[in-house]
């Protein structure tokens, strides 16, 4: 899921460090990529066709092979040089959000049907969609071939963004690539959107400098950290009423989530129950 509204956050109050682009600008870089999440979009797009995706003779699911094969030579034919990062063991922290992503699956499975039933070709590509779940099989699949190719595959201790973040820090890579903003608060000094992108949407690639966006916002790494908290992340629940805009103005004001909860309305902001920001 990531941090939700970082991305139009840093548009609005940060624009200096997000810049666009081209794709062949990377040429010689080390890449660090978030894997799980480049596999899920294959999945998603690739091949598909209302609820069916790419297969093979057997009926195995071969999107996310097609996928990860066609966007990685592409990377390789333009001189970069990917290392793809999976997820290891999720963190406690994230199982009621993994719970969450379940659950809503299960909802979306059973508006799958409803929608195969009345025939209605609009709902049935919406919740086919949301029934994606990237599992053990993909990704040993997609280790297999990128290790056949050739291409590094590391898998993470625990979250493959926090893994990309510590390659680039220790500047065994130049940049990290992946859709979810979790990487900044990682700390990742330089991040990517849109690199696994395919070439027919002619998206440039949108880069943010983790300087530029402590630089613009005025905020020092822990209150950039206390600041995705309060917008909604993974690991907890944000509080109700608190979007970017005012979780930015109140970091702004009080410095941290600590005195933010000392001074804030606590009439207007229901703080949720054994709030865990702090193990977040």
């Amino acid at each position: 899921m990531g941090i939700k509204g970082l991305t139009k956050l840093l548009a609005d109050n940060a624009p200096k460090a997000m810049k666009e682009q081209k794709f062949e600008s990377y040429f010689g870089r080390k890449i660090s990529i978030d894997a799980s999440m480049s596999i899920y979009q294959f999945l998603i797009v690739v091949g598909r066709s209302g609820t069916e995706m790419l297969t093979n003779e057997a009926g195995e699911v071969t999107s996310h092979l097609q996928g990860m094969f066609t966007r990685t030579i592409r990377l390789l034919e333009s001189g970069l040089k990917p290392l793809y990062v999976f997820d290891g063991k999720p963190p406690d922290l994230k199982k009621q959000e993994l719970a969450k992503r379940y659950s809503k699956r299960a909802d979306a499975t059973t508006d799958l049907q409803e929608a195969m039933e009345t025939g209605n070709k609009d709902d049935i590509e919406k919740f086919s969609k949301r029934t994606v779940k990237v599992t053990k099989q993909h990704n040993d699949d997609c280790k297999r071939l990128l290790s056949l190719m050739g291409v590094p595959v590391i898998e993470a201790p625990s979250e493959a963004e926090a893994q990309c973040a510590a390659l680039c820090k220790s500047g065994k890579v130049y940049a990290v690539a992946s859709e979810d903003m979790d990487s900044l608060t990682f700390g990742a000094p330089t991040f990517l959107r849109h690199l696994m992108d395919p070439s027919s949407r002619k998206i440039p690639v949108m880069e943010f400098q983790v300087a530029k966006v402590l630089e613009e916002l005025n905020l020092n790494m822990d209150q950039f950290v206390d600041l995705c908290i309060l917008c909604g992340c993974d690991y907890c629940d944000s509080i109700r009423g608190i979007g970017g805009q005012t979780a930015l103005k109140l970091i702004r004001q009080h410095g941290s989530i600590e005195s933010i909860l000392e001074n804030i309305n606590k009439e207007r902001y229901q703080i949720p129950d054994d709030w865990p920001y702090q193990e977040a």
